[in-house]
């Protein structure tokens, strides 16, 4: 298992960050099975699961992953019995991110290694998996967000900074009304515009 452990960047794009990170839309908690399971109790519990992945735990320690891919190119091409293969004797290596970098990173590592899933560590644990596809699922959303923000810095968009949403460049929270100042985002709050609320009146 290869563990990323690398300072946690931030994807820069017309001045400004994306901060959507890989605990975001990471999925948890972790299916697994272990390296002595027959590869035809794995193929089960995915399909209980409704997965396409499992991770293989030996003793609380990730060792490898299993998917639905290697079950079929790894026994049935090869007219394996599932019953008679373990899973150790499909998985492939298991590469990690840490749960705080962000999704470009990840997206640049499934890239890099020519995978499809990552598993997400926090502190030396694994908590989580992120596949490829969970992270095509949120790009084109923050493909608008960085492209509307680019547009105002721009001058390009004719209509109120202040509609424009995204993740706060002070305090890193998602608002609906930013507001661009001298390069920067700052949501209602950080502005000191919000309403206070009850609890805090």
């Amino acid at each position: 298992m290869h563990v990323v452990k690398k300072p946690v960047r931030e994807h820069a794009d017309a001045n400004m960050t994306t901060r959507v990170i890989v605990r975001d839309i990471m999925n948890s908690p972790v299916i697994s099975a272990s390296p002595h399971d027959t590869v035809r109790d794995v193929a089960k519990k995915m399909k209980s699961e409704n997965i396409g992945s499992i991770i293989i735990m030996d003793k609380d320690k990730p060792v490898g992953l299993v998917t639905d891919y290697d079950i079929v190119t790894q026994g049935v091409a090869k007219d394996a019995k599932p019953s008679a293969l373990k899973a150790s004797d499909v998985m492939r290596e298991l590469h990690t991110i840490e749960s705080e970098e962000s999704i470009t990173e990840a997206a640049r590592l499934l890239r890099k290694h020519g995978i499809k899933r990552l598993g997400v560590v926090y502190k030396g644990r694994l908590v989580g998996i992120i596949s490829a596809s969970d992270v095509i699922a949120v790009t084109p959303d923050l493909v608008d967000v960085v492209s509307e923000k680019a547009g105002i810095i721009r001058g390009e968009l004719g209509r109120p900074a202040g509609k424009v949403s995204g993740y706060c460049d002070e305090c890193g929270e998602w608002s609906d009304l930013l507001q661009y100042d001298e390069g920067t985002f700052i949501c209602e709050v950080c502005r000191g515009e919000a309403t206070p609320t009850p609890e805090s009146a």
